[in-house]
């Protein structure tokens, strides 16, 4: 069977995108690098003009588009569909570990259920290039196949999935909650799990735009790997995603500096990350300190770092800056809604729900909220997003699960 080809510049701003989204999507692909030549153009390519300008992605039955969409991508390979239903039991809203759990636990008890992801399945963990503390994979997993592994599970019991989908508007009444998507559908649901998690956060540097996808990344996508062969690469953050990334990245950059404000990484990571970086010669840890400055041509060409502690300042080379430190949650859907969340945007759910004034005026029943339970009825949180969760794989598979526990339980009594 051919396979999709990806052809492009490694450089460009406009093929990290769609490296990053196949290689979170398990998408098995041949990368052609044109920079130089056009040798490896397939059949029916070298037709256009200007090939360097854009991308262009080969389909294995020949067809060809240039500078694809990410939803053109999705789309070619059959995977964004409409909603079948004019109403459904449960509606989820993100595919990261808690919304592919709760998924594929709803599905299987035989919920009329659809699942929404507006970027890649598997949310942030489908980033993570290894995973080894999530039990029953004692060599280890890699979020992307992961997250594989639980979607097609998902649709084997009838779970309804739409991708690349981003609600403009949420709104509840009549004991549903209804979605306008940008795309003009409409989704309705008696129940619905947010499970959306948190973005990366920003460093808010000057030219921090200018050089985004052109040097500087959000996350660590194991698809950028192979263009750190023999470089010198940064990474940001102190926390398992970050750890992670440096262990694997370390398997081809000539080294890794991970840049951490903390005076150690213990207190941030897991102990056998702690290790593993520990006994890897090509990792180094620059404590005490954080990026301050970008500069650059048309790419990132060297960074700032400054030491808290001593006070020095030192300029680095380097092409390749990976962000992994802690962001905020996906909730401004929310923030018209009578959802309550917190000064950072996380959603209360159960017992932190009930000490709020909002809650009181919005909550309606005779009981309190279930412990995965907003301050809407039939609205639950689950995962990073939750106020108070646990941001470890495991807990969001656990809380995914015990949500639908509670849309049983929330349902019976509709």
């Amino acid at each position: 069977m051919n396979k999709l080809k990806l052809y492009g510049v490694p450089n460009s701003p406009e093929i990290y995108p769609i490296r990053d989204f196949l290689k979170r999507s398990v998408v098995d692909f041949d990368w052609v690098d044109i920079s130089h030549d056009n040798l490896g153009w397939g059949q029916g390519i070298t037709s256009f003009n200007n090939p360097y300008k854009h991308p262009v992605i080969e389909f294995p039955d020949g067809k060809v588009i240039v500078n694809p969409s990410l939803e053109q991508i999705a789309c070619n390979l059959g995977w964004i569909t409409k909603p079948k239903y004019k109403e459904y039991d449960l509606s989820i809203y993100g595919a990261g570990p808690a919304g592919l759990s709760a998924a594929v636990y709803a599905a299987s008890e035989g919920l009329k259920t659809i699942l929404v992801e507006r970027e890649a399945i598997g949310g942030q963990a489908g980033t993570s290039s290894l995973i080894e503390n999530y039990m029953g994979f004692p060599q280890g997993i890699s979020g992307a196949e992961l997250a594989e592994r639980a979607r097609q599970q998902a649709l084997k019991f009838g779970v309804e999935i739409l991708l690349l989908k981003e609600g403009i508007k949420g709104s509840f009444s009549d004991n549903r909650i209804h979605v306008d998507f940008a795309s003009g559908e409409k989704l309705v649901a008696k129940s619905n799990i947010c499970a959306t998690g948190v973005e990366y956060a920003r460093l808010n540097l000057l030219d921090e735009n200018r050089f985004f996808h052109k040097g500087i990344y959000y996350g660590a996508g194991a698809s950028e790997a192979f263009f750190c062969q023999d470089r010198d690469i940064y990474i940001i953050g102190g926390g398992n995603s970050a750890g992670q990334a440096a262990v694997y990245f370390s398997g081809f950059a000539k080294r890794v500096f991970m840049v951490i404000r903390k005076g150690n990484l213990s207190d941030t990571l897991s102990e056998y990350l702690v290790q593993r970086i520990g006994s890897i010669g090509n990792i180094l840890v620059l404590y005490n300190s954080q990026v301050t400055e970008l500069d650059g041509d048309d790419y990132l060409q060297k960074i700032k770092i400054v030491n808290s502690q001593d006070g020095s300042e030192n300029w680095r080379e380097t092409s390749k800056l990976f962000i992994c430190i802690g962001g905020k949650p996906n909730t401004d859907w929310a923030s018209e809604t009578a959802i309550c969340r917190d000064r950072n945007g996380y959603l209360y759910t159960g017992n932190d729900v009930i000490g709020l004034d909002k809650y009181r005026d919005c909550w309606n029943l005779d009981r309190p909220p279930y412990h995965l339970e907003t301050s809407v009825p039939g609205s639950f949180a689950a995962g990073d997003v939750r106020f108070n969760s646990v941001k470890r794989v495991a807990s969001a598979v656990g809380e995914g699960a015990m949500a639908v526990t509670q849309v049983h339980q929330y349902l019976a009594k509709l």
